[in-house]
């Protein structure tokens, strides 16, 4: 799993797909969810550090 981390918060997704201006978000069913465009995103982060590590990484 993934998060796309946004100004207004998170998206978690299962797999995520590039674009020219964006990123496109599907969950576990390779269901679109949402586009977020790249101007908006401040991180992609991997699920796996959030149980790795206790700290905040925002």
């Amino acid at each position: 799993m993934y998060r796309a981390i946004l100004p207004e918060g998170q998206i978690a997704c299962e797999r995520y797909e590039h674009t020219e201006t964006g990123l496109e978000l599907y969950d576990e069913d390779d269901e679109f969810l949402a586009f977020v465009p790249y101007a908006n995103l401040h991180a992609l982060a991997d699920d796996e550090i959030y149980a790795a590590d206790e700290r905040s990484i925002m």
